[in-house]
This record gives structure tokens, C-alpha cells and sequence, in this order.
């Protein structure tokens, strides 16, 4: 599947591309909000699995409207925990640790920033999570899918269309870059991605992306960690990467990322 194979449905604030693998549609609803969301519909046989969730009060409603008619049979809640006035009533699926990111850790710290960011837009309320699970596979109205956990939450890969969901990817943005070390775990990863050939990375904050945006991303990882050990604080690091990529978005991050390597 290439990645610019989709129909796209234009919404009021959103869009939607349909990837049409046959017996399985893959929705990715790009919601053009304040923090670039993706959500993920997974659909088949007329039923249908979302992975993440809206946090606009706008976009809950928009989406919401859009997968009327169709039966929502489950939603899995790894990165995003908020919105969780979106499908209230759907069984909601979270692997241990990631409720507790949602609820105690990382994810609430971002709850709470975007909550005093955004104010009354922003749906603060965190999804309640109705079934807990495990690594490896999990069926959900009868689409299987793979549980992978990762340090904060959990990865998912969808074997019927070939494709896998992470919290972040973004070939032409900035990245959070927690050091070198973290660097290191995100191009192996990526290098896992390549290996077992998947046709569409999917990501949070990104439309589907493919193994050639993998593979610019740790070029991209590997351009950062040189940087860093010629660079003796966050200013200068930060200046040589804009120079070096200079139409990357994602400036917040790269703040962010300066910080980790120069904390």
C-alpha cells in the first residue's frame, strides 16, 4: 500500500484518508487541531476498532459524526488518554502502563499543560479504561491486533494491513529527543520497522508514513547525535540544527530535545 493511495473526505475541520486494503479500510482522520492529532479507524465486516482518541471538543464531534453508522466495537488508549467525552459508551482497551501514564504520569503532566493551554476547547477528561491488557495479540471484533509495550505505553501492529502505530515519527518535523541513548532506542526501532517491512507506519501526530521516512528519520537521528558532540551547550546545538534543517516543524521539540542533550 503506498501512502498517498487514499480517498480523501474532506470534513469542516478535518479530513479523512480511506485506505482501501479489500477487506479491511484503514480511516486516518487528521484533525488539524492546535497539536496536529491523528486518530485511526480500523474497519471491517461494518465493524471498527479506533486507536487514540480526539481531545477537541470540536473534532470529538466531528468524528463522531462521521462514524455514524458504522459499529465501534472497541478503542485503544496508548499515548492519548484525553476526550473521554468521544464514544463514552465503546469499551476502551490500555495496556497496564498505560493507564497510569494517562492517569499519574507523563501523559497526565500533558493533560494538565494543554488543559491551562487551551482552555474550554480542550476535553481534559481522561478516557476510563474498561479492558487491560498484555503484550502480544489481541482480537477486537474480529480484527486482530499485536501489543507491543514501550516504556511510556504501548505500540500496535495491525498484521491485515501490514502496518504498525507508534506515538511519534514525523520525517520532515522535530522530533523529542530524550539524549543519545534515546536516540539510540528510536533508530532501532525504526530499523525493526525496516526489517520486517511494514507498508504504512502510522503515528499521532502525522499522516501514514512508509519505510523510506523511517529510514530519513534515523539519518535525521544520527545528524542530531553528531551535532551534540560537537556542541558544548543547548544554544549552539540548536542553532546548527535549524541550520541544517531549516524547513523542519516541530520548533517546540527540538527546544525540548536541546534540553535533554544539554540538561
Amino acid at each position: 500500500m503506498n501512502k498517498n493511495t487514499f480517498t480523501a473526505v474532506k470534513l469542516a475541520k478535518g479530513e479523512v484518508n480511506v485506505y482501501d486494503f479489500g477487506a479491511v479500510k484503514l480511516h486516518a482522520y487528521k484533525t488539524n487541531d492546535l497539536i496536529d492529532n491523528e486518530v485511526f479507524i480500523v474497519e471491517k465486516a461494518g465493524k471498527a476498532v479506533i486507536l487514540e482518541s480526539p481531545c477537541f471538543f470540536d473534532n470529538i464531534e466531528e468524528l463522531t459524526t462521521y462514524l455514524n453508522g458504522v459499529e465501534i466495537v472497541g478503542m485503544l488508549i496508548a499515548y492519548h488518554g484525553a476526550g473521554a467525552t468521544f464514544l463514552p459508551d465503546v469499551p476502551k482497551y490500555a495496556t497496564q502502563n498505560a493507564v497510569e501514564y494517562s492517569e499519574n504520569g507523563g501523559g497526565k503532566a500533558l493533560i494538565t499543560n494543554f488543559t491551562n493551554a487551551f482552555g474550554e476547547s480542550f476535553d481534559s477528561s481522561v478516557h476510563q479504561i474498561t479492558n487491560v491488557i498484555g503484550e502480544g495479540k489481541c482480537s477486537i471484533g474480529g480484527i486482530d491486533f499485536v501489543i507491543q509495550q514501550t516504556a511510556e505505553a504501548f505500540d500496535v501492529e495491525i498484521p491485515e494491513i501490514n502496518a504498525v502505530y507508534t506515538h511519534m515519527l514525523g520525517h520532515d518535523c522535530h522530533s523529542i529527543v530524550a539524549g543519545a541513548g534515546h536516540a539510540d532506542a528510536i533508530e532501532a526501532q525504526l530499523r525493526a520497522y525496516i526489517h520486517k517491512g511494514y507498508d504504512l507506519i502510522l503515528t499521532s501526530h502525522y499522516t501514514p508514513e512508509d519505510l523510506k521516512d523511517a529510514q530519513t528519520k534515523i539519518d535525521y537521528l544520527e545528524t542530531l547525535k553528531g551535532i551534540a558532540a560537537k556542541c558544548n551547550d543547548a544554544e549552539s546545538f540548536k542553532a546548527e540544527v535549524q541550520k541544517q534543517y531549516p524547513n523542519y516543524s516541530g520548533g517546540n521539540y527540538l527546544e525540548m530535545t536541546a534540553g535533554f542533550f544539554f540538561a
